[in-house]
Order: structure tokens, then sequence, then C-alpha cells
């Protein structure tokens, strides 16, 4: 009786072994769910996913109506709701301080996570700095640097090449080109950014 017990406890251990080992994903699976949950977004959504040479040919703009976006190499989905200012000047440089008013919706938990919407008298407020190779952004305040940190996601940043201030785009940011919970959690995000305001 006592083999039968120890018997039937190490069935149960071996149980327990096999099904952790079911739950721990590797990075590779991690990828494709994120890719899967993108698809199933735009699917759900109704999203029109154009080409680069599509978007370029039309002046660097996506059709509302058709509720187009954009497939950039860097893998964002971009809807320039509205290109901003008519002046061709008005585009972020070097050192420009940007506020934005966003709102965050985790695409795999199917959830709006974060947003300063609804709160008048906080903006989130970023720094641009363009280096010799690249372009960065870093928080200096809002929400996104109370939850994410300081950098902000390279995503938010790929628009800012195409508009100009006060402009509203809508994207799909996988994690690659999120923040820091993003890449952690191989983790999508839309984002509706309503205002990118430049201050010099």
């Amino acid at each position: 009786m006592k083999k039968l017990f120890y018997f039937l406890i190490a069935l149960v251990g071996l149980s327990a072994a096999f099904n952790a080992c079911d739950d721990n994903k590797t990075y590779a699976e991690m990828l494709e769910e994120e890719e899967d949950a993108i698809q199933s977004y735009i699917k759900d959504n109704n999203i029109k996913v154009i080409s680069q040479s599509a978007f370029h040919a039309n002046d660097s703009m996506t059709d509302v109506a058709e509720n187009e976006y954009v497939h950039l190499a860097n893998g964002v989905y971009m809807q320039i709701v509205d290109k901003g200012s008519e002046n061709p000047a008005d585009t972020v440089k070097h050192n420009d301080l940007v506020l934005v008013r966003f709102l965050e919706y985790d695409i795999l938990e199917r959830d709006s996570t974060l947003t300063n919407f609804y709160e008048p008298g906080v903006v989130d407020e970023f720094k641009y700095v363009i280096s010799s190779s690249s372009v960065s952004g870093i928080f200096l305040y809002g929400v996104m640097l109370e939850y994410y940190g300081s950098d902000v996601p390279a995503g938010w940043l790929a628009p800012l090449s195409y508009v100009r201030n006060n402009a509203h785009v809508k994207l799909i940011v996988p994690s690659k080109m999120g923040h820091s919970t993003a890449m952690s959690y191989v983790t999508p995000y839309f984002y509706d950014i309503q205002k990118y305001q430049i201050w010099n």
C-alpha cells in the first residue's frame, strides 16, 4: 500500500512538472503569439494595411475614411489622422519638448491600460534628441514616466518624421518598438496619440 501511495505522489509530481514546462513559452512562441494578436486586432478593427510605397505616393498620408494604416519597416503600423500644422517648418527638432495626450491599449489583454485624456491638467512631456546615428526621447513628466521610466517608446518617435506640430496619429506598436514592459513581456500596444504639441 505504501508503494502505491509513493507511486501516486511521484506521478502527481511528474504531472505538475510537465504542466509547468508547458506554461514556459519560448521567446519565438511569444513573438508568434504577439504577431497573431496584432493580425487579429487588425482584422477585428477592419484596418486596411498599405505599403510604404503607397503611403509615400499619397504625400505620406493615410486615408482615415478607409481606416488605412501604413506598415513601416520597423514593424509599427501608423495611421495619420491629422498631419498637424500647415506650416512645413513646424516639425520637431533636436532638443524640442513634445507634449502628448494619449491612450494606451494592451492588444494581448484587450484592455485600455493607461491614458491622460481625462486629466485636463496632465500631459506627458518628453525631450526629442537627435544623435549622429539615431533619434530618441526622454520623458520628463507624466504618466508614462511614472509607469514605465524615462525612455520614450521608439514606436512613438516613428511618426515624427511625417507629421508636424499638433498632429494626431494612431499606432500599433510591436514589443520591440515599445517601452520596457512591452519588451519584457513581448506585448504589442495600440496608441491613440491625439496631440504631438511641439515646444521649442
